[in-house]
């Protein structure tokens, strides 16, 4: 039997299963880092040296989900250190860290920084540097405000695991 899920506001049980924040960490753990809590945690303090207080840290995408959005194939489908991981900060001041031309919506929601567009956020290349050297596999850097990710993440159902909050 299945006693995990919980009653939501109106009382009813949730209709699709929702992974806890724990499910998703050890599947990131397992999928993204090989198994090793260390690498994940040495992941997790890179980033938390550079981005700014009062900002918090979320990995969306198919290490979360287990499998490609567009096409529902398994994480790392293409072989080992193949699948990225998507990041994204959410809060005010990591919005700094893009430039102008690097926004989706100015100020508020920027694109994604990675190998082909590395000149668009200068200043967190040393950070992707350092998280790709920790998790042998590319890794890509978006910023938000906190609403955009609410919207992403509960109106669209795209689960996401918060890494941190500074």
């Amino acid at each position: 039997m299945h006693h995990m899920s919980e009653p939501n506001e109106a009382g009813n049980q949730e209709e699709r299963e929702e992974m806890t924040e724990d499910e998703k960490r050890d599947r990131v753990v397992s999928l993204a880092f090989g198994g090793h809590r260390d690498r994940y945690n040495a992941f997790c303090d890179a980033i938390a040296e550079v981005v700014p207080p009062g900002t918090t840290v979320v990995l969306r995408g198919s290490a979360v989900t287990g499998t490609r959005w567009k096409d529902g194939a398994p994480f790392d489908a293409d072989g080992p250190g193949t699948s990225d991981l998507d990041l994204t900060l959410v809060g005010s001041d990591v919005l700094h860290f893009f430039n102008v031309s690097g926004f989706f919506v100015p100020d508020v929601h920027s694109r994604p920084m990675g190998e082909d567009d590395p000149d668009i956020a200068p200043g967190l290349v040393p950070l992707r540097e350092t998280l790709m050297s920790i998790v042998k596999r590319p890794v890509n850097i978006q910023a938000s405000r906190e609403i955009v990710l609410q919207f992403r993440g509960n109106l669209l159902g795209q689960p996401y695991l918060t890494l941190l909050e500074t």
